[in-house]
């Protein structure tokens, strides 16, 4: 059991395309229990998404609040649109009507908070992905590497609305979530997909004009040293625990 002088307690959840992960944080942002992980269902709709949370959640310590973090644009807990949870097997796989209008305006939030009976926050996963790591000082950018390419943008310390640019064009009508996504680094290799990365980055500098910059996600560790050191000091890659970790800063930089 929790002891209560660490409260609130925290469930944090970290839904990614291929794998969902989970775990209890005090109010220091301590783990009271290792991360559990399960590989993210499909097809899936909103139920089985909050099914799987709540499973996941029954194995853990006791949770006085809940974040959760998806991919897509999320709007006060409501989904706008969602990627990767549409499709029939997961990303790169066909989309289910069925399945964009069931996730279309869905109210995430309050799906989650009536399952598990506690306050619920659900944003963007980079955005809680940055909760955990930003400094509060200036205008800082997360970018998260994974199944494709998330964002976040936090002004000194709030976050700012979400943007999903990474469904923008980037090249020859690519996306920036095809451009930079997992397939393509399995493809090229990490020297050649660490270039793009680079190429990314320095594309977005004079349309941000940020302060500083966290790379994270599960292929931020990838990027060679190479490129990153060409990138500057400003740009600092960052443990894809702060997708865990963010969960508990989350509620205090969305006041």
């Amino acid at each position: 059991m929790p002891d209560s002088h660490h409260a609130p307690f925290t469930l944090a959840v970290d839904c990614g395309g291929g794998g969902i992960k989970a775990s209890v944080l005090d109010a220091a942002g301590t783990l009271h229990a290792p991360p559990g992980r399960v590989p993210t269902p499909y097809p899936l709709p909103p139920e089985r998404l909050v099914e799987t949370i709540a499973a996941m959640a029954e194995h853990l310590p006791r949770f006085d609040r809940v974040t959760v973090g998806m991919p897509g644009m999320i709007r006060h807990g409501v989904v706008v649109a969602t990627p990767h949870y549409v499709t029939r097997s997961g990303p790169r796989s066909a989309v289910l009507p069925e399945l964009v209008d069931a996730w279309s305006g869905c109210d995430v939030q309050a799906l989650v908070e009536a399952r598990l009976s506690a306050p619920t926050l659900v944003l963007n996963d980079a955005e809680v992905h940055g909760a955990g790591v930003v400094s509060g000082t200036g205008v800082e950018l997360v970018l998260t590497f994974g199944t494709g390419l998330g964002s976040a943008l936090f002004d000194g310390g709030r976050i700012a609305p979400h943007l999903e640019w990474s469904h923008a064009p980037v090249r020859w009508g690519t996306t920036y979530d095809e451009y930079i996504g997992q397939p393509e680094r399995v493809r090229l290799g990490d020297a050649l997909w660490s270039r793009r990365v680079r190429r990314v980055v320095e594309g977005l500098r004079p349309v941000f004009r940020w302060d500083r910059v966290y790379l994270g996600g599960g292929n931020a560790r990838r990027i060679t040293a190479a490129v990153l050191d060409r990138l500057g000091d400003e740009v600092v890659v960052v443990p894809n625990e702060a997708g865990i970790v963010g969960g508990v800063r989350a509620w205090t930089l969305t006041e």
